[in-house]
């Protein structure tokens, strides 16, 4: 498939950054812009921003599990990887007693890396709770009579988050073939509203040409990729698609003497809780959660041609700067008190609420707009985008090209949805790995 010669990319961080690297090598003729809504990449307040991220192939859907293990691959032996961006201390996964759907995943995900040659002799099964003692024990860590079981896969990491996208940064910078420009996308722009009413009758108005600043400035592209994040359904109708929803992350200050003790400890995660120990850097402990997560609505216009901009919808959209509501830290205090006890009672250093993408199944909706020609979409991370940077952007280009093989291009297709069900926002993701009540409203907190 033939591409247009002007490329707008919307979205400075992992989607946007990889299919930039990608199309600039696929595609090095072609005039490829770059608008972030932050004068720095990385954005301070991107999803993709933070001390560490997960990087993992234990995935309970084997297309995401082949491709995680593609991206550990890079993260592991290529310049990726390189200069701290990749710590190789493994994922310990722990099933608590009385938590069948979670104990179901983490089965699911050993079965997938189990099926993997380069990567099954790094997996150690914990069948009881005290092979999951053993592991813990090394780091201070204490398990209680609810966990049952678990594993960890040494060959599971983290990466240094914000290193990682300042290296695609540069990467791309070193390429000279992306433009970079700062802006805040206030709406997409259609065929007939850029005075183009002379064209052919039979090219549709609600072609895609470009973008609106919040300035007034005007971007003309062939082609618009909305890379955009939780940010996205506020340019394009996602509603029973795509949402915002907010996640928990906290910080506690260690002392130098349990930095050196914890420092080479597995990431560990429980799905009954959703709640993942992070191995601390600079002294600070982080302790997330993965939930059904909180949503904020709020009325806005609709975003889509041919609708009277007095039309609203109510979603869900992100606001940065915010701290974690008492109710999620109390979740994560919950959680250490039952594997870090010694912990628990320390006062949060920081907390910050990361915007997850969330689809219905966990899924990536990266995909043609079905309504609007020329416009491209690449999110819906549901806080899973960040580990497969080094490998996303050639499947997002395989998309945009017509390339992408068949399985995840059913995964990551705009979905056939109910009429109802494209007009309300879903209670939550339904991956199998959430946690925590559904239908939390932040200002409710």
């Amino acid at each position: 498939m033939a591409l247009p010669h002007s490329i707008l990319i919307v979205g400075g961080g992992v989607f946007g950054l990889s299919t930039a690297l990608s199309l600039s090598k696929r595609h090095p003729t072609s005039q490829i812009t770059l608008i972030e809504s932050s004068p720095t990449i990385p954005n301070p307040y991107g999803s993709s921003v933070d001390a560490s991220r997960i990087v993992r192939a234990d995935y309970t859907h084997a297309a995401y599990a082949k491709l995680a293990a593609a991206a550990v691959q890079c993260w592991r032996s290529t310049e990726w990887g390189q200069e701290g961006r990749y710590t190789e201390n493994g994922l310990l996964f722990v099933c608590p007693n009385n938590a069948s759907s979670a104990e179901q995943y983490v089965r699911m995900c050993y079965k997938n890396v189990m099926r993997m040659e380069d990567e099954k002799e790094k997996v150690q099964d914990l069948p009881t709770r005290a092979d999951v003692e053993k592991v813990l024990s090394r780091y201070g860590a204490e398990t209680n009579n609810n966990i049952i079981r678990g594993y960890v896969n040494w060959g599971s990491g983290w990466s240094d988050a914000e290193a990682g996208v300042r290296f695609a940064r540069k990467k791309l910078e070193d390429t000279g073939k992306v433009v970079f420009k700062t802006g805040n996308v206030e709406r997409i722009l259609f065929l007939g509203e850029l005075g183009q009413r002379d064209v052919d009758s039979s090219r549709p108005l609600c072609e895609v040409k470009g973008v609106l600043l919040s300035d007034g400035t005007i971007i003309n592209a062939g082609l618009t990729i909305l890379a955009t994040g939780a940010w996205t359904p506020q340019l394009v109708d996602l509603r029973g698609i795509a949402q915002a929803t907010g996640q928990v992350i906290t910080y506690i200050r260690i002392t130098d003497d349990e930095q050196q003790r914890l420092k080479d400890m597995p990431t560990i995660l429980n799905f009954a809780t959703g709640v993942a120990f992070m191995p601390p850097r600079n002294n600070l402990f982080k302790v997330s959660r993965s939930s059904y997560g909180y949503r904020n609505p709020k009325q806005l216009s609709i975003p889509a041609a041919n609708v009277d901009s007095r039309e609203v919808m109510e979603i869900s959209i992100p606001e940065v700067g915010l701290q974690v509501p008492p109710e999620g830290q109390g979740a994560c205090r919950k959680a250490l008190k039952e594997l870090f006890p010694w912990l628990a009672d320390r006062p949060f250093h920081n907390t910050r609420i990361c915007w997850y993408t969330d689809t219905r199944k966990g899924d990536f909706l990266i995909t043609h707009h079905p309504d609007h020609p020329n416009l491209f979409l690449a999110t819906g991370g549901s806080g899973h985008g960040y580990k497969f940077l080094p490998v996303l952007g050639d499947k997002i280009v395989d998309a945009i090209e017509g390339k992408l093989e068949p399985e995840l291009q059913e995964l990551w297709k705009w979905p056939n949805l109910i009429e109802n069900e494209q007009r309300i926002e879903f209670d939550g993701t339904d991956d199998g790995g959430r946690s925590g009540r559904k239908g939390m409203i932040l200002a409710r907190l």
